[in-house]
């Protein structure tokens, strides 16, 4: 999934940055926190197996035993912000998680520290982000996603330095698109036939998958 691959490719893009600037500490025994431990969720934690990282998360729907079996320590918000050396959001827009991330959060974090947020942006309370972001100069802000999206012209976003905004264009094209609809007929064609479906989502969790 493409946000996934965000995530992946930042931490690489760090580690080549290791080379020419030794204040910057690599990934080695570095703490990823997860916001959300959904399909996009779990898919980066499959991406980041072939990393020595520890994984810690906030998912208020998921058990510890479930968490466990996933090899993902659950914390508290406050904890993920704390403990955190990249903050990494894949959290579904519900009511209960509109403005999760508060700009006390963001303050919470250790120094030279990142955000990364590709979900949605209304997850954040982006007047409270910005404020945190010019009191703290020292962590980075990863902007997929944005509130409206694009930002209005004179959002400080553009401009500040500790911000990077990527375009948000997770529609696949081309020959992906064929590969949907390979998928769809191919879930169709098992439904038809009576067989166990590969990518059913029971009613109860429609809601708040992300």
């Amino acid at each position: 999934m493409k946000c996934g691959w965000h995530i992946v490719n930042f931490i690489k893009a760090n580690h080549r940055r290791l080379v020419d600037d030794p204040e910057i500490h690599g990934n080695f025994g570095s703490t990823v926190g997860i916001l959300s431990l959904g399909a996009v969720g779990q898919t980066l934690l499959r991406l980041l197996e072939g990393f020595d990282l520890q994984v810690i998360a906030y998912d208020p729907l998921m058990s510890d035993e479930e968490a466990n079996s996933l090899g993902v320590e659950l914390c508290t918000l406050d904890e993920v912000f704390k403990r955190a050396d990249v903050v990494t959001l894949h959290t579904p827009l519900l009511e209960e998680t509109r403005h999760l991330v508060r700009g006390r959060h963001l303050r919470l974090m250790k120094k030279d520290t990142s955000l990364i947020n590709t979900s949605r942006g209304l997850i954040i309370h982006e007047e409270e982000m910005i404020a945190a972001l010019r009191d703290r100069p020292d962590i980075q802000a990863v902007l997929d996603v944005t509130s409206p999206e694009p930002p209005v012209p004179d959002s400080p976003l553009y401009t500040l330095p500790n911000v990077s905004l990527t375009q948000h264009s997770a529609g696949a094209r081309s020959m992906e698109r064929r590969r949907h609809g390979r998928i769809i007929v191919e879930e169709l064609r098992r439904y038809v036939n009576g067989e166990p479906l590969r990518w059913s989502v029971a009613e109860e969790r429609a809601d708040v998958l992300s």
